[in-house]
């Protein structure tokens, strides 16, 4: 995992570690073929949207996905992506799954997500009740007023 990344007005790291199911508690990754083509639509979604995949598990019946996404991109959107796209060519190239996930939704509509970075949350905390206002932020112009 990389550490902090520059961006144009900011510098930071948005890795998140998602996990989500197929819906009806269903297990359809235990077909070799299909397990494959989802990892590789993950895969393909992730280099179009310019997201880095660190770490990628298809498991039976859960997806494990380590991921670092854009700044401008929150988590949902980001799952939202994955999810829909990935459940559109499952089916294009698998339609007898639709006969197994009623009304079209592959993907359940729950997950897990956490964000995750290179310090722990007492390293944070410490950080924050030693800097005691430390940080003296100025300002790169000045702001006139229009009275």
């Amino acid at each position: 995992m990389k550490g902090l990344n520059n961006f144009n007005h900011g510098v930071g790291q948005n890795a998140y570690h998602l996990v989500w199911k197929p819906k009806y508690a269903k297990d359809p990754f235990k077909f070799d073929l299909v397990r494959k083509d989802c990892e590789q639509f993950l895969r393909e979604i992730a280099q179009q949207y310019k997201f880095e995949i660190y770490e990628l598990q298809v498991m039976p019946d859960h997806i494990h996905l380590f991921v670092e996404i854009s700044p401008t991109i929150c988590v949902s959107k980001a799952l939202q992506l994955f999810k829909g796209i990935s459940s559109y060519k499952l089916f294009r190239k698998h339609p007898w799954l639709r006969r197994h996930f009623r009304k079209g939704h592959f993907w359940s509509p729950g997950k897990f997500f956490r964000s995750v970075g290179n310090v722990t949350a007492d390293v944070i905390q410490n950080y924050i009740a030693q800097s005691q206002g430390a940080w003296n932020f100025v300002p790169q112009r000045k702001v006139t007023s229009f009275a």
